[in-house]
């Protein structure tokens, strides 16, 4: 009997085969995030000392977010984390989609971030 592999399994496999060929330095971290059914969170990361240098979340209670598991949630805390990257004085990141399709959710907050000053 074949053992079907579960969706997480398997976006966490596409998410090691991005994270093999994208990484984040001082100049250029790497804008990673996670979503999942009711909040959506975002981190821009520092690989080379491993420290988190911005995040922002659906959970946060500054943004007010009633429903974070939905697009427009994701507008507002893409243009939030583009907004604490500016002054944290990041202005370039690498897009990491987290093994999710560039669709939806994670389109919408990456729009969002452009928007807002982040280039990617």
């Amino acid at each position: 009997m074949i053992k079907k592999v579960s969706r997480n399994e398997a976006r966490q496999a596409r998410h090691a085969r991005v994270r093999a060929k994208v990484s984040g330095t001082k100049d250029i971290p790497r804008l990673n995030v996670f979503r999942s059914a009711k909040n959506i969170s975002v981190q821009i990361i520092d690989d080379e000392k491993g420290v988190t240098l911005v995040s922002c979340s659906s959970t946060d209670k500054e943004l007010k977010i009633a429903n974070g598991g939905n697009i427009e949630a994701a507008k507002i805390v893409g243009a939030e984390v583009a907004k604490r990257a500016k002054k944290a004085k990041i202005t370039k990141v690498v897009f990491d989609r987290g093994g999710y399709q560039y669709h939806g959710r994670i389109e919408a907050l990456a729009e969002a971030a452009r928007e807002n000053g982040l280039e990617f």
